[in-house]
């Protein structure tokens, strides 16, 4: 028999590593934040989520970044098993003080919880509250298709 324990190993298949993959949850323009955290997601299809980290040189040196760094993968690490499985997640750190792994952990939890329901309603667009289809969407004010266009003498 084996044993319903989860384990909280973050192994290779947990992370999204490849620029496509990266490109493919950027391009579902899918995302949530707070004072902590940017969150992007995507549906992976998978029977998991899986996470990628993206932390640019705004928020300091090598060392920095890399404590950032750090700090998600645990948060992500111990809360692995209570995210919404099959989707992707890209964390952004926003700037200002760091924050602690507690923080982190709500900031995902609640992000993540969000972030799914975003991705669910632009899949699912029947649902109550419509989709975000770009299908759907007229010109955004008037003359916005003609912008950019023509010469202006």
């Amino acid at each position: 028999m084996t044993d319903p324990t989860p384990t909280f190993r973050f192994p290779q298949h947990l992370r999204l590593k490849t620029p496509p993959q990266f490109k493919a949850v950027y391009d579902r323009k899918r995302s949530v934040s707070d004072g902590v955290l940017v969150v992007y997601a995507a549906a992976n299809g998978l029977p998991h989520p899986r996470v990628g980290l993206s932390v640019s040189k705004k928020v300091g040196n090598a060392v920095a970044r890399n404590r950032y760094k750090r700090l998600f993968r645990e948060a992500f690490r111990l809360l692995q098993h209570d995210l919404p499985p099959g989707l992707d997640f890209i964390l952004i750190p926003r700037s200002g003080p760091e924050p602690t792994l507690e923080q982190v952990k709500a900031s995902l939890a609640k992000l993540a919880k969000d972030a799914a329901r975003r991705v669910a309603s632009s899949v699912n667009p029947d649902r109550k509250g419509g989709g975000d289809s770009d299908t759907t969407r007229g010109p955004r004010g008037p003359g916005s298709p003609e912008r950019g266009e023509g010469s202006s003498s």
